[in-house]
């Protein structure tokens, strides 16, 4: 399996990615799958892990870093912007029907956490993908409105949106409008906001779990307020007749949001438990990811070689 560094172009911003081949002989072209990383991820992290593994498998596979993060280009660094997030997933099914390793009739998008929100909303808007998996899928802004586990208080976001409009006026001001850090600086104070999650995911980006300098940890404000208007899950029906799987793990707390997409798919739909497994543990613990992977080769080679 061979990894090259790869760019394409994303509504003019340079996206920096890996593209994985396989090194098994094939008669043919094969089928391909775009991997999206976590919020404040990069492409070396989870989403380079999966796209390694499904390469292994058979599929070729693109690891992209999301416009504005990483390596990618895109001013102010650290902006979340949704629009721009699905936008970044259609522009690599473009950039991979262009190669000849692939069968641009035979291509998939894989989201994780705030990718697999992103990717529904982009195979709802793009008739080229052809199925559709997530795994532990979080939707961004219903995160930032209701929290991790959906019971947050709606003053913490009346209260970032405050901020947030601060620091518009400040940056028109010509100062320094600061950015919303979004973790604390201990996995014991995470933990005090977001319990067992908190720590987790303090420990996969800020410790020694899964940190890498590339991963900034941090928005810029106006990611706030773009996260007030924004839904991406409104484009989940338009999914169907294509399928859905969604992969999560038994004891996320974010689980909800994917029951709530699941609820919204129009065509052949499924949502397969990980036994065990919270949020973050599929992220990086081989004992879970590997069932998941299982589990993703059997949809992808079923629904992509159709």
């Amino acid at each position: 399996m061979a990894r090259t560094r790869v760019g394409f172009d994303s509504a003019g911003i340079e996206i920096a990615a890996h593209l994985y081949i396989p090194d098994s002989p094939v008669v043919g072209r094969r089928p391909a799958l775009v991997v999206g990383h976590p919020g404040t991820g990069v492409k070396e992290q989870t989403s380079g892990t999966y796209a390694q593994l499904m390469a292994e498998r058979g599929f070729v596979t693109l690891a992209f870093d999301a416009a504005h993060q990483g390596e990618s280009g895109g001013l102010p660094r650290g902006l979340e912007d949704p629009a721009q997030r699905v936008e970044d997933f259609k522009a690599a099914v473009s950039y991979l029907t262009t190669r000849d390793e692939v069968d641009p009739g035979r291509v998939g998008l894989l989201g994780i956490c705030a990718s697999g929100g992103y990717s529904l909303a982009a195979t709802g808007g793009d008739h080229r993908v052809k199925a559709v998996a997530t795994v532990c899928t979080a939707e961004p802004a219903r995160q930032f409105r209701f929290g991790a586990d959906g019971s947050q208080d709606p003053a913490v976001f009346q209260a970032l949106l405050d901020a947030a409009a601060q620091a518009r006026t400040r940056a028109a001001r010509g100062e320094d409008p600061g950015v919303l850090t979004m973790f604390p600086g201990t996995a014991q104070e995470a933990g005090a906001v977001g319990g067992e999650h908190g720590i987790e995911g303090w420990e996969y980006y800020c410790g020694a779990r899964g940190y890498h300098e590339r991963s900034a940890k941090f928005l810029t404000w106006d990611s706030v307020d773009k996260m007030a208007s924004s839904d991406v899950f409104r484009a989940v029906p338009l999914i169907g007749p294509r399928p859905v799987l969604q992969i999560i793990g038994e004891r996320a707390v974010t689980a909800w949001m994917a029951i709530e997409a699941h609820q919204a798919v129009t065509g052949p739909k499924e949502l397969h438990r990980i036994p065990g497994a919270s949020h973050v543990d599929l992220y990086d613990k081989r004992e879970y990811i590997d069932q998941a992977i299982d589990k993703l080769t059997d949809y992808f080679t079923t629904h992509l070689d159709k």
